[in-house]
Formats: C-alpha cells, structure tokens, sequence
C-alpha cells in the first residue's frame, strides 16, 4: 500500500514538473492565458467580498434594533399591494399615553420605551453644530438599545422621572463641541434651552441604517413634553416594546395587539390602524435582494471566466501540437497515457490557479484602496479564497481536458515522425 502510495506520489510530482517546465518556456503566452481567468476571479470575487461586507454591517446594524423586540408605528416596514395607501396616511401616531398602557398591561413586555426623534441645531460656547439628530426616550431606553457610555453616565431614574434637563451625547458631536474640554457636567444648548451633559456615548462608527448614536443628542422624555409636539408625525413617534426571555415575538405581537385593538377601540371587524414591525422583515428583504446580486454577480464573473477558459483551452491545443514530437518520444521510452493526460491537465489547471491567485491578489488591492476612499470595512474571506481557488481548478480542469486526452491518445510513431 504504501510503495502504490510512493509511485503515486512520484508519477504526479514528476508530471507537475514537466507542465511546470513547459509554462516556465512559454511565460508570454501563459501570462496571456490567464487573463481571462484573472478578469473572471476579480469580478466574482470582488462582488462577493463587496457582498460580505455589506451584509455584516447590515445584520450588524439589524442587530442594533433588537431580535426580541417589536415597534409598534404608524407605517409599517413591510408595505402591502392590497391595502391602500390613503388607508396608511389617514392612520393616528403612537402616543405616550398608549406607551403607559402597554406597560401596565403587558404580562409579555419587559420593557416598554416611548421614543420620538428631531433634528435641531446645538450650541456650546458659540460653536453650533446644525441639524443634529434628537433622541428623546423613557427612561428604559438603555435596555431596548444596546450602546455603552464611554464618559460620563446614562440617566438616574429619578432624572427621567422628575424631567431635569440632562443629555448624554455622541463621541462625535462631543468632540466638535467642546474640543479638548470635558463634555461632563458642561450645558449644550438647543432652541434657547440648556441641557446639563451627564454621559457621552462610546464611539460607534458608521451604521447602514443611520442608527448610529456618535452624532447624537439623547433626552429624557419627561424633560421635553414642553418643548416638543409628540403627535407630530415627523418625529416619528414609536413604541419599543422588549419580551421577557423565553417570549417569542409572535406571542409579543400577538398580546400587543390586542392590547392596541382594545386602547383604541377598534371593533373586531376594523382593521388595525397601527403597524407592529419586527426587525426580520428588514432582514428578509435584504435577503432576497442579496440573492438577485450574487445571482448578478456570478453571470457578470462567468462570462470572464469562461471567455478564460476558452483562452487555455485554444493555448492548451497549441501547446500539445508543438510539443507533439515529445510527446511521442515519451511514449516511446514508456511514458503511459494517464502521464500524458496528467502532465497537460496539470498544465491547465496550474495556469488557472495562477490566474485565480492573481484575481484574489487584485481584490486585496482593490479592497486596501476602497477602504481609504469610502468609510465602510471591506474584507476578503477566507469562504471568498477558497472560492475563487475552486472556481479557478475546476476551469483549469474543464479547459484542459480535452487537449489532455488528444494528447495522452496519440500513436507514438505518429508523433514522432510528424512535422511539429
């Protein structure tokens, strides 16, 4: 077992080094070769890497929303073909009110948060940053959104309660207003009212849907109901609602709808004037967007990897007629036909994966630039390697083996007494 092993071993090194000598001898023609191959491998793999990336950042972001948690709006995430537009339009917000009802209501709820957002210039010292986005929230705020405070602290329960002017503000707003100085204990002001800073936020980076808490002015509730409509659409109104663990967001859904039904005196046979969203109807829309462009992505890199085949294919004929001459002397000398047919698929497949490896080398290239010119995290996974490599070997086989099987079926005296 172990000498079939050894000859094994021998007769595939040994014709590996004859397809290497051979591509060695004709390095311009198998530099041309492989281009295809290298166009191929970069526009699959460069979408796939693209592909990636943007579904970490956007299950990244999702995650940010919660998966046990549910907002309860006026429009819904997900739109549907059968029911009328004006029928959306014409439903009321979400009010504080109907937020305080969930909450002594809900057996299923383990928080419940009503949140409003604006878009309000900020000022410190005659330093004004313009249309900075306002959060304004319950006190459980904390615990429907997941964040840290890098300085500072979140809110006591009795600053929430009590409605003193108190904000917690982003890494970065912090940074432009007060520079070099300590945000802590210092006022911002907005519409000619000052807030007293008691926490910044921990530095979060860029978000896909703008969920980012780094420019950020959060305020508690109870200190804004003077200063703010909360029945105006435009801020959003919304109530987030969180389960108690061992919950599902069907057994949450279901309750709070009913809960909704029953505040709002909607009769069985009305249809609910409120919408109940959960963050898997984002993450499914993506899905099946995603699936179009890896769909898209592969026809684009197929028709360059096949136009590549096609080149190693056409310079695989070429090199079997001009090596035929050898190809009958090794015959001759007892080379068998699985040595001829090894030694030319070897070639193939070898032109390929140095095709693929410069493809994946491009990538790196073309993700090390992008990064400095767009603010997003662009990687090429190990899945994406291992990928282009396959993709490539099995081009390299496919392209290879008829050329291979011509030349592993000729007559010995034949080639060698031909022309070539």
């Amino acid at each position: 077992m172990i000498k079939r092993l050894r000859y094994i071993a021998h007769f595939y090194s040994e014709s590996l080094y004859f397809a290497y000598q051979a591509l060695k001898l004709n390095k311009v023609r198998a530099f041309l070769s492989l281009i295809g191959i290298t166009i191929g491998i970069f526009s699959i793999i460069s979408v796939f890497a693209v592909l990636d990336s943007l579904k970490s950042s956007i299950h990244s972001s999702i995650e940010s929303l919660g998966n046990n948690i549910v907002y309860i709006q006026k429009w819904p995430w997900e739109f549907s073909n059968d029911y009328p537009w004006w029928k959306y339009l014409s439903r009321p917000v979400v009010s504080v009110e109907e937020a305080n009802e969930i909450a002594n209501r809900s057996l299923k709820a383990s928080s419940v948060v009503f949140m409003a957002n604006s878009v309000k210039n900020v000022e410190v010292n005659k330093i004004e940053v313009k249309d900075v986005p306002i959060i304004i929230a319950d006190y459980e705020f904390d615990k429907v959104r997941s964040f840290e405070i890098d300085k500072g602290r979140y809110f006591t329960p009795n600053e929430s309660k009590s409605g003193v002017k108190k904000a917690i503000i982003g890494a970065t707003l912090a940074s432009i207003l007060f520079k070099n100085e300590s945000p802590i204990g210092n006022n911002i002001q907005l519409m000619g009212i000052k807030f007293n800073v008691v926490g910044v936020f921990k530095k979060e980076g860029n978000s896909i849907f703008d969920q980012s808490l780094d420019n950020v002015v959060l305020l508690p509730l109870n200190a804004c109901h003077n200063y703010f409509d909360f029945r105006d659409e435009m801020m959003n109104p919304t109530i987030i609602v969180k389960a108690y663990e061992g919950i599902s967001l069907d057994q949450l859904s279901y309750e709070l709808k009913s809960i909704m039904r029953s505040i709002r005196r909607i009769r069985p046979a009305d249809e609910d004037n409120f919408a109940i969203n959960q963050a898997s109807a984002i993450t499914k829309g993506f899905n099946d967007l995603f699936g179009v462009v890896d769909i898209a992505g592969i026809v684009i890199g197929g028709f360059s990897i096949l136009v590549g085949g096609f080149g190693i294919a056409n310079i695989m004929f070429v090199s079997v007629k001009e090596r035929t001459k050898l190809i009958g002397i090794q015959k001759a000398i007892g080379a068998k036909n699985a040595f001829i047919l090894l030694q030319f698929l070897n070639e193939s497949v070898l032109l390929s994966l140095l095709g693929g490896i410069l493809g994946l080398v491009l990538v790196l290239i073309a993700i090390f630039y992008a990064e400095k010119i767009i603010d997003m995290n662009l990687t090429l996974s190990f899945k994406n390697i291992i990928t282009g490599l396959s993709i490539s070997a099995i081009i390299g086989i496919l392209s290879g083996y008829a050329p291979a099987r011509v030349a592993a079926k000729m007559n010995p005296v034949e080639a060698i007494n031909s022309n070539f």
